[in-house]
């Protein structure tokens, strides 16, 4: 079977997996946002661009692979997209599997989102050999996802949580800000780790 992994990674870089990824996360992301419309209206306008943290992320990630298509690499954008789309994926599988230990009833689309955000915590995995980071861009990412994660818990613009786990919305915060320390030093290191072993 190792045939079939080493196929399947290089395919990562083959123009019709691109562009297979591109149009999955395109019309990924802009279903987030019109899944984000009700808490979008009821966000005041200033805040509004830090509550859609999932198609943030799955949209960040798009536009990389957009700029793979072109041959080209933004680093920044890479870290952006590298740590928010990883962060949110595992958050919302979190979330949904927490939700369902606590009584949460299982609708089809509790599926569908966790099947959807467990393929944006392996894309960003995967596609972590090809970021071209350094400590500035990271720097820059690791600045953006932890202020994101103050204004969600201090701001309460957070994504809104199943009713069984609003009581331990304090929980989920502090949760959040260590799935973003982890997010931010796991890409950072499979980054480093990865590149290294392509020379």
């Amino acid at each position: 079977m190792s045939w079939l992994w080493e196929w399947f990674l290089q395919s990562l870089e083959k123009k019709w997996f691109l562009w297979l990824l591109f149009v999955i996360n395109f019309l990924g992301t802009i279903y987030g946002f019109y899944w984000y419309g009700n808490q979008l209206a009821d966000t005041p306008t200033y805040l509004r661009i830090f509550v859609p943290d999932s198609p943030t992320g799955s949209g960040l990630f798009t536009l990389v692979l957009l700029t793979y298509l072109l041959g080209r690499h933004i680093p920044v954008l890479e870290a952006l997209a590298g740590i928010t789309n990883f962060k949110y994926g595992i958050w919302a599988v979190a979330v949904i599997l927490s939700g369902w230990s606590l009584g949460n009833e299982v609708h089809w689309t509790d599926i569908m989102l966790l099947i959807s955000h467990g393929g944006m915590a392996v894309e960003s995995v995967l596609y972590s050999r090809f970021y071209q980071l350094s400590w500035l861009p990271v720097g820059i990412a690791a600045l953006w996802t932890l202020n994101n994660d103050f204004l969600d818990y201090v701001m309460d613009i957070h994504p809104w949580l199943p009713d069984v786990l609003v009581p331990y919305t304090g929980i989920v915060g502090l949760c959040t800000v260590l799935l973003s320390l982890i997010s931010i030093s796991l890409i950072w290191f499979l980054n480093s780790k990865l590149t290294q072993n392509k020379v």
